[in-house]
């Protein structure tokens, strides 16, 4: 098999913390295959994960007709192409293209049994193996380094936050797409009143309010950003911070690239279902609660389907705030 000056496709459409997960993947393509060229294929909404990634020669967009995104990748001539996201449009991309191609294996039957029926036949194997198992035929093995987010820009922190953070501060993210995964205001409130640090709110617009809310009940050492700064700007705070504390949500997931100690939430979720779990984390403490009703969902709910969301409610703010708190 030929293995030099490979030109391979890799494909993920969604969402940030999938795509982060591919990273390593594509590194390692790239630094063991001699002269590989390396293509990835996403959605525009997600391009700035990529956009200063060394290990990714050309990026490609998906556009709004399949059909013209096709016919650009027609003529790259492609040796392989990756699939890391196996789902129908990305079959489509495959056939289409008409070379040899790997596809990562969702285990969807699993999932469905795990969490309907509570029938757990899922190994606990990290997202980023499930992933290198799509490139083992080329003989290209996890590196067993972090996850690669590369920052550019000049951003500093003086120019972000307040002077009451400039010497240091928690950043704890308060954004997630879904309700049920969204720690409730008032225990996030409780939390930071009991953070020795200053503490840093991100997100996005969708939980604006809740940052507003969340600042002015915790006191005067939590300052919020959510809505207020970019997405690499939040990265940036993330990356400067003393700890981190954040949901099942896109930058928490993102903060492993820095490597920082770190609290993951968990609610209706559960990470080793999805191979989620923070990735070669040093140091880092889950925080959930087992539940016979947990998971009830793989990615998140608008509401508890029970109506007592108690895997938000019952994790004990101790634990977190003892994590965080430790020198």
């Amino acid at each position: 098999m030929k293995k030099e000056n490979l030109k391979i496709l890799v494909i993920r459409f969604s969402s940030i913390g999938d795509i982060i997960y591919t990273t390593p993947v594509v590194r390692a393509l790239k630094q063991q295959l001699p002269g590989a060229e390396i293509h990835f294929l996403t959605k525009k909404s997600f391009s700035f994960m990529f956009n200063h990634n060394p290990y990714v020669d050309r990026l490609h967009l998906l556009k709004d007709k399949l059909s013209d995104t096709i016919k650009d990748l027609k003529a790259e001539k492609y040796d392989y192409v990756i699939d890391l996201h196996n789902s129908l449009r990305s079959a489509m991309v495959k056939v289409a293209l008409g070379v040899k191609s790997s596809t990562y294996k969702k285990e969807r039957i699993k999932k469905v049994l795990a969490i309907r029926f509570k029938i757990n036949k899922i190994e606990p194997v990290h997202l980023v193996d499930r992933y290198f198992k799509a490139v083992k035929f080329l003989g290209v093995a996890n590196d067993q380094q972090p996850i690669d987010y590369f920052l550019a820009g000049d951003y500093q922190v003086e120019h972000l936050l307040p002077e009451s953070h400039h010497k240091g501060y928690v950043a704890f993210i308060i954004g997630a797409t879904h309700f049920t995964k969204r720690m409730p205001n008032e225990k996030v409130i409780s939390i930071c009143r009991s953070l020795q640090k200053p503490v840093v709110l991100l997100g996005g617009k969708d939980v604006e309010e809740n940052g507003r809310i969340i600042q002015q009940g915790a006191g005067a050492h939590v300052v919020s950003t959510c809505g207020k700064i970019s997405m690499n700007e939040s990265v940036f705070l993330v990356k400067q911070a003393d700890k981190v504390i954040g949901f099942d949500t896109g930058l928490t997931h993102i903060s492993e690239a820095f490597n920082k100690d770190l609290v993951s939430i968990w609610g209706s979720t559960v990470p080793e279902l999805l191979g989620v779990q923070p990735y070669l984390v040093s140091n880092h403490y889950e925080a959930g609660v087992e539940l016979p009703c947990r998971p009830c969902s793989k990615f998140g709910l608008p509401k508890c389907p029970l109506g007592h969301f108690k895997c938000m409610h019952d994790i004990d703010e101790a634990s977190i705030v003892a994590f965080a708190n430790r020198d």
